[in-house]
């Protein structure tokens, strides 16, 4: 895979800490792509691009098989988790490798669905990633993509440490000339892919109960002084470690909330290439 055009300068705000692989390891079919599973059917092959630890790529590999499926990912140790998981589940119709969202290393028309989770948001040209995950989209298959929406997310106690994260995160990302208000964007940039067979939807993950809430606090505890965002965060000079240590600190007093509510809505579109 080259690794010429835009990816040579994107940042991924995240970053591959454990707190953010925790995260990610936590999503299915079921509560990340369920608008696009009606679609998928046995014989089918999927490209994955983007796929992280391999959670959501697994269950696609059931749900075509014995149809095949790719997933890609830009981080080698990434690659190397997914492929573990791919092998302890005995899914043979499924391998990882690493590649470049702009620059596939597949033939035009290869696959029936082309996926990506998340992804786009941390792209500095999301619409040259679809026009490449559509070049290698069969005529008449499916590009679908989803990311949230973050000035879309409300929570509930209103803490000012939260306030303080979003701004921060709204800050950051826009240094890294990512998106972090994707969701929305979602039929634009596939209109200026080329795209004019557009079905549009949206679905929401909610952290209300005692288990949910205090997972997603932990998640974000951990990565707001851990992982690549505060390294960035620091660099970048958008915060000090105390800041950081007092948004986290935000997180945990909103995950002991036995009221708390996080609502994150995400924007999802099926494209017909």
């Amino acid at each position: 895979m080259s690794e010429h055009g835009p990816s040579k300068n994107d940042v991924y705000t995240h970053g591959h800490h454990e707190s953010v692989l925790r995260s990610h390891a936590a999503r299915s079919a079921a509560n990340s792509a369920a608008y696009l599973v009606p679609h998928l059917t046995h014989g089918l092959s999927v490209l994955d691009v983007g796929s992280g630890p391999g959670t959501i790529t697994a269950d696609f590999a059931r749900l075509v098989a014995p149809g095949e499926v790719i997933g890609l990912d830009r981080a080698p140790e990434v690659v190397a988790q997914a492929q573990a998981l791919a092998a302890e589940q005995h899914l043979d119709n499924l391998s990882f490798l690493t590649g470049n969202i702009y620059d596939l290393d597949f033939t035009d028309g290869q696959f029936d669905v082309v996926h990506a989770h998340q992804v786009l948001q941390h792209l500095t040209d999301p619409v040259a990633a679809l026009r490449e995950m559509r070049r290698v989209t069969k005529p008449g298959g499916i590009v679908a993509v989803r990311d949230a929406d973050f000035h879309g997310m409300s929570w509930y106690p209103q803490l000012p440490e939260l306030d303080d994260w979003m701004s921060l995160y709204q800050e950051l990302a826009r240094h890294n000339r990512a998106e972090p208000d994707a969701g929305r964007r979602l039929i634009s940039w596939a209109q200026a892919a080329g795209f004019t067979d557009i079905t549009p939807s949206s679905a929401s993950w909610l952290y209300a109960t005692d288990e949910q809430r205090q997972w997603h606090a932990e998640v974000w505890a951990d990565r707001i002084v851990h992982s690549a965002f505060a390294k960035q965060a620091l660099n970048y000079g958008l915060a000090d470690r105390a800041g950081l240590e007092r948004i986290s600190a935000g997180w945990r007093v909103w995950g002991a909330a036995a009221d708390g509510w996080f609502l994150i809505p995400n924007g999802e579109v099926i494209a017909r290439a």
